[in-house]
């Protein structure tokens, strides 16, 4: 469970600015192609990108320009710097490391009992069942961080919706106007994107497919040659 932690923490650095980015383009992307959007509105400290407006006086709003990933980490970047991009962190760390302290340790002891004998190894579709279990199980766990993460690193909102200024501001928000099932919104898609990603992971892990890459690298072999 230590071991999970850690390489939770370590995740986060590399996998916060992602997620962000994410987020933030498929969000652009569906504000885009909604009629009622206009294209002057702000991200988080004041990058121009699309976001919601509602105005009932309206019949038709041009259209927002699509964006890139690219222009939305520029903007980021000049507006906000690099914390920007590590909008959230408090939340995907919420998120990632429980999901390493469950899953570790909970395919650990699933895959060991598929295996022949105390010091023998699982067959590889036993690792790849245990890797699927384990990942769909600590999935759900944490979907609820998921959930708060979602919200926090989505576009700025128009007047009519809802804007959170913190982790505990979006929890009471959601809890409050959502209920406690709003927490458990795309566990189910997410346990489903979970299970083969981790089932596989571990079956490439399980039967050597690093070992083989590295014994194999002709690199390798022409440096212990020239050795």
């Amino acid at each position: 469970m230590l071991a999970g932690c850690g390489a939770g923490m370590c995740q986060v650095v590399v996998t916060t600015p992602m997620e962000m980015l994410k987020i933030q383009l498929q969000d652009a992307g569906r504000l885009a192609s909604q009629p009622a959007v206009v294209s002057s509105l702000k991200l988080g400290g004041g990058a121009a990108v699309p976001s919601r407006a509602y105005n009932a006086g309206l019949s038709s709003v041009p259209a927002a320009r699509a964006v890139s990933a690219t222009q939305i980490a520029r903007e980021l970047l000049r507006s906000q710097g690099v914390s920007g991009l590590y909008r959230g962190l408090g939340a995907t760390i919420m998120r990632d490391v429980p999901f390493s302290i469950v899953y570790f340790p909970l395919f650990a002891n699933l895959n060991r009992l598929g295996a022949d004998s105390p010091n023998g190894s699982a067959p590889f579709y036993w690792s790849f069942l245990s890797g699927c279990a384990a990942g769909s199980f600590a999935a759900v766990v944490v979907n609820p961080c998921d959930v708060i993460k979602t919200r926090l690193q989505s576009l700025n909102k128009g007047a009519s919706e809802e804007s959170y200024s913190g982790v505990v501001d979006c929890f009471s928000k959601i809890l409050r106007r959502e209920g406690p099932r709003a927490f458990l919104k795309g566990a189910g898609c997410r346990a489903l994107v979970i299970a083969p990603l981790f089932g596989i992971a571990q079956v490439m892990y399980f039967v050597g497919a690093g070992e083989f890459i590295l014994d194999n690298n002709p690199f390798r072999i022409y440096s212990h040659s020239v050795v």
